[in-house]
């Protein structure tokens, strides 16, 4: 018997949105559970011993850290969202840590107290992009025809820019026609597209709005 999945979430986390989107491309019937991190339940911290999320309850047992449930699903739900060449799937992985260093960056720049470490973040992303799009393919997807678990953990990195396009032009994704192209793919997807609640954006854009930074200085 298939055992029931629960996913433990936040609504403003990317990772989470990582294994939501890998859920809905194989088509897996899960519940997903919402928690508020400022005022982690105990329930959850027994859960998480790193306290983050996503965590995905099967039946019993929790499976904390999105790479870790990514795998989990990939081995156990097809259709597979890695290539099946080792050397490939192992280049994809790659490219998903890649990300994670993005989300980082990210999250520094929203975090800025001034326009110069601001500046500076905007920098570093704008350099990491470069790289990024000298190995996109984006025809639509980061390696070609098939989605992969890469274009699930770019879906939200690139739905950070929706919010900050309303906030100013920072540059960062300038001179980069395939990263344009593919972050337009993504947006239309339905995976990506359904990975968040439907005020999403009103909860990130008042989320930067109280963050006592250079950006929501800006706003």
């Amino acid at each position: 018997m298939t055992q029931a999945l629960t996913l433990v979430s936040h609504h403003l986390c990317p990772y989470v949105q990582r294994a939501v989107i890998a859920l809905a491309e194989k088509s897996v019937p899960h519940e997903r559970v919402y928690i508020d991190l400022a005022n982690k339940p105990d329930w959850f911290l027994a859960l998480s011993p790193l306290g983050r999320t996503p965590v995905l309850r099967v039946g019993d047992t929790a499976i904390f850290e999105s790479a870790v449930i990514l795998e989990y699903l990939e081995e156990t739900r097809p259709p597979p969202l890695h290539p099946e060449d080792p050397l490939r799937r192992a280049e994809h992985r790659s490219w998903i840590e890649f990300g994670s260093a993005v989300l980082n960056d990210i999250a520094g720049l929203y975090s800025a107290n001034d326009e110069m470490s601001f500046n500076g973040k905007a920098n570093a992303l704008q350099a990491k992009f470069s790289r990024l799009e000298e190995r996109l393919v984006a025809t639509p997807w980061f390696d070609g025809r098939s989605f992969s678990l890469v274009d699930a953990a770019f879906g939200p990195v690139f739905r950070y820019f929706d919010t900050f396009d309303r906030i100013g032009d920072f540059g960062i994704l300038k001179n980069s026609p395939k990263l344009v192209d593919w972050r337009s793919a993504l947006a239309e997807r339905s995976s990506v597209l359904t990975a968040v609640s439907e005020d999403y954006d009103q909860r990130l854009y008042a989320f930067l709005h109280h963050r006592n930074c250079h950006l929501s200085n800006l706003m």
